[in-house]
């Protein structure tokens, strides 16, 4: 039984269970659980009942294969046909990679096999790279006060981090080297709390965005020139995987 998503394409937050299940109580029992994962407005049922033959305990291996660790994978697709499951998708990392499918074939019995087909995607901290372009969001002197031309830049941060629905995202505030240590890291701090509240004002899910301040200790050029430090006054924006 192909579920989440399958063949046909999902809307923007769906999750699409699709297939055939021999009777009715293994179609709640799938419906159930996805709906307990995802929410039951999100879940779209085209499952079918119908005369299809399924190994032995299949619905309770069912159950055991859909666990919260699907939500990690982006553009998914987990089938189950009979005995051979199969997942694909993206994921944050190499180690959640490897760990969903090991998940699944710890709790399987030897007769099923898994294929993996996840793959690890840079493409989500490429989208926020390439938005951000190495500008500068500025800030009146001093101040967690933005200016207008940083503005400008985060509502297009805002509307890329639309595309990454569901993704977190880490919003880091660095500055120079000038003045004391504390007060330069306290007022990196206020600065990406500012950014996270004036996206979180445009829209975007502030609990899927985390603010963090590292002062001057992570400078990306040399503090000994005035160039140097206005770049090392950066926000930073970094996918948390």
């Amino acid at each position: 039984m192909p579920a989440i998503p399958a063949a046909a394409t999902p809307q923007p937050g769906q999750v699409l269970a699709s297939g055939t299940v021999p009777d009715e109580a293994s179609k709640a029992a799938v419906l159930a659980r996805l709906r307990d994962l995802y929410g039951a407005d999100k879940v779209v049922d085209q499952i079918a009942v119908g005369q299809v033959a399924l190994p032995a305990n299949w619905n309770a291996y069912v159950q055991k294969l859909l666990t919260p660790d699907l939500k990690q994978i982006r553009r998914g697709q987990l089938t189950i046909d009979g005995s051979v499951v199969s997942v694909r998708g993206e994921v944050a990392n190499e180690a959640q990679r490897q760990k969903i499918a090991s998940d699944f074939a710890t709790s399987l019995n030897p007769t099923y096999t898994v294929n993996n087909g996840l793959r690890v995607s840079a493409a989500d901290q490429n989208i926020l790279d390439k938005t951000l372009a190495n500008r500068t969001i500025e800030f009146e002197s001093g101040k967690t006060t933005l200016t207008p031309s940083g503005r400008a830049i985060l509502d297009e941060m805002g509307a890329a981090l639309q595309k990454l629905a569901g993704r977190k995202v880490d919003i880091i505030g660095h500055t120079d080297n000038q003045g004391l240590r504390a007060s330069n890291q306290h007022l990196s701090q206020a600065r990406a709390e500012a950014v996270k509240a004036y996206l979180s004002s445009k829209g975007i899910d502030g609990d899927l965005l985390s603010a963090s301040g590292q002062g001057p200790d992570r400078p990306i050029a040399s503090n000994d020139s005035t160039d140097g430090r206005a770049r090392n006054r950066r926000i930073e924006f970094r996918m948390v995987q």
